[in-house]
């Protein structure tokens, strides 16, 4: 009998738990973008997640999250709408409560800029935690549960406080690079399911073993 890959695009993947959803079969705003099997956990109102978890996001900058990352209740993502003037006495947002004010929109085109906010694959933020705009976050980080992150977090690093800051790297600059070029994410479902085992407690030789192209005698032919 052949192995079943879990599927994407089920809202609810855990039996009886309809705090987890997937977050690609339920955002609908073009402005975000979410990989497969990513999913976010809330007991409350998992399904608001792109109202209560990302924040002043009026665009035209980006939220994208990779496949295969575990967020955790409360994650936020501060986007760049939440951006106020500074090089002022006030930092009020005067021209957006309308009234003749609104006849000085033009002093909220120079607010500052961060673009894109990106999350890697295999990304998991903890409970609470906070990404600012414009962050980019690495392929197999982990953000601990109450930080904030203000800066980019380097592949494969563990990363908290406030502001968050390097607690450890979990791999040697060798094995990041190795699990970088194995790219697992992206490997085909089916062949994900034969090798779960290996993702979850293996090596990174193993895993490097368990690569797709170790197995295609056409591929082992080129690199012959």
């Amino acid at each position: 009998m052949p192995l079943l890959p879990a599927d994407p695009t089920v809202l609810h993947p855990v039996p009886g738990q309809p705090r987890v959803v997937q977050l690609k079969p339920l955002v609908t705003s073009p402005l975000i973008e979410v990989g497969e099997y990513s999913y976010y956990d809330d007991p409350d109102e998992p399904t608001a997640f792109e109202t209560r978890n990302v924040l002043y996001h009026y665009g035209p900058e980006k939220l994208v999250i990779g496949k295969f990352c575990a967020l955790a209740e409360g994650v936020r993502f501060i986007m760049n709408g939440a951006n106020h003037r500074m090089d002022g006495p006030s930092t009020f947002p005067f021209p957006i409560m309308g009234g003749s004010w609104a006849d000085h929109a033009d002093l909220l085109a120079g607010l500052p800029v961060k673009g894109d906010t990106v999350v890697g694959n295999d990304v998991w933020l903890g409970h609470r935690a906070m990404v600012m705009p414009g962050v980019r976050i690495g392929h197999g980080a982990i953000v601990a549960a109450g930080s904030v992150v203000v800066d980019d977090v380097a592949d494969y690093t563990i990363v908290g406080g406030n502001p968050a800051r390097l607690i450890r790297t979990r791999y040697d600059e060798k094995d990041i690079a190795r699990l970088l070029a194995i790219a697992w994410w992206d490997w085909p479902a089916e062949h994900l399911t034969r090798h779960v085992r290996t993702l979850m407690s293996g090596s990174v030789d193993a895993l490097e073993a368990a690569a797709p192209h170790r197995h295609d005698p056409s591929q082992q032919d080129r690199e012959s």
